[in-house]
């Protein structure tokens, strides 16, 4: 059995033979996966141990005192958080071998094609075929809102394969080489001025059956591991206090004295309260995942980050006053990640509109907390039995 213990003793072994300080960022983290001590709780030779989740923290902080390079989890987020658990769950050994190493040190970014025009909050609905054609499945499509797809190797993918049963049941889960040839991304300019969305065109892709995970058509439930564990990542990140959103209102406040109001006052008050219970609900949502697969309940951290997001930078620029109107830089960029505290206040406001729309909308997440988490009845659903052929569209 591995123990707090004998982690703190590899974890010695591994900083003995790879010196942070004499060693390739790159090399460092490929041996600390082959140590198994990436994530400790995933199978040995997959970067773990097979140890208790909550043991990662032991690992962490000794690398982190060592001054050791971590992957960069903001960039890999996608990968980290969505893809690998996925894999992981549903994946063949092959898959598991081909695709866990190099996403966790991070040669290979992931994005995800989930989201369609016509198939953003019914997910189900959505279009984009996938023909099974020998050993391949040919794929013609169109998906929207993906992040990191410019910058990606892999993404993971679903697409109808059936369409003549339920629109539920005739999903099958792919996994994607961005490179291949039909695979067009094409950037979306966002109300920040910035292009870290995209919208991708697939056309007559070819993608071996090798890299199907899971059965076919049962797409729909392998990407609900997806879906749960993205928002667990979205709504349920590890911050310290006064971390996140409500840090730089804080700072400014501390700073400033001469824009303080009573009514501020009150309001920022409120919103540091919502955030420390929201940071701390964070902590015991990932305490839960320690027994085991993430439920339901990362649906409402994401809906409390989507909302406490866009209230404090509400407030942070009524606090700013005229300075508050001014934006940094409108520059048509296509970055690699979101830097909610990198940035102006005018940035925060304008990004944090997003939050309530990506990872699942607050309506569609209202919906899934009343009736998988507190149980109420579920909303008519007409088309639930419905083939996907004979939808209105």
């Amino acid at each position: 059995m591995t123990d707090a213990a004998e982690l703190k003793r590899r974890t010695a072994q591994l900083l003995a033979a790879h010196p942070p300080a004499d060693t390739a960022p790159a090399d460092f983290l490929k041996a600390r996966f082959d140590a198994g001590l990436a994530w400790v709780h995933y199978p040995e030779g997959l970067g773990g141990l097979g140890a208790p989740r909550a043991l990662q923290a032991v690992v962490d902080a000794e690398l982190t005192a060592a001054g050791a390079p971590d992957n960069d989890p903001r960039r890999l987020g996608i990968g980290l958080g969505m893809a690998a658990p996925t894999i992981l769950r549903y994946g063949t050994e092959e898959q598991k071998q081909r695709f866990l190493r190099p996403l966790w040190v991070g040669e290979e970014v992931w994005c995800q094609l989930f989201s369609e025009p016509g198939a953003g909050s019914d997910l189900a609905a959505l279009g984009t075929r996938a023909v099974r054609e020998g050993d391949d499945w040919i794929v013609n499509g169109q998906k929207v809102w993906t992040s990191s797809a410019h910058v990606a190797r892999w993404a993971i993918l679903i697409a109808r394969t059936d369409p003549d049963v339920p629109k539920h049941a005739g999903i099958t889960y792919f996994l994607c080489d961005m490179t291949d040839p039909g695979v067009e991304v094409r950037p979306l300019r966002q109300i920040t001025g910035e292009a870290e969305f995209n919208e991708v065109f697939l056309t007559d892709v070819r993608i071996p059956d090798s890299r199907r995970l899971g059965d076919v058509g049962d797409g729909w439930r392998v990407a609900q591991t997806t879906l749960n564990n993205e928002r667990v990542a979205i709504g349920g990140m590890r911050l310290p206090r006064e971390g996140g959103m409500i840090g730089p209102v804080s700072k400014t406040w501390r700073e400033r004295p001469e824009l303080r109001t009573h009514d501020l006052h009150q309001r920022l008050l409120k919103l540091w309260v919502e955030a420390e219970a929201a940071r701390l609900a964070g902590e015991r949502l990932r305490q839960q995942l320690v027994a085991g697969q993430p439920g339901y309940e990362g649906s409402g951290m994401k809906l409390g980050f989507a909302r406490l997001n866009q209230e404090i930078s509400g407030l942070e620029v009524e606090l700013l006053g005229a300075q508050g109107l001014l934006y940094d830089d409108w520059t048509m960029r296509r970055p690699e990640l979101v830097d909610f505290t990198g940035r102006d206040a005018g940035y925060r406001y304008l990004r944090s509109k997003g939050n309530s729309i990506e990872g699942g909308t607050s309506e569609v997440l209202l919906n899934i907390v009343a009736e998988r988490v507190l149980g109420l009845p579920s909303e008519p659903r007409t088309d639930k039995d419905v083939a996907w052929k004979d939808l209105a569209r």
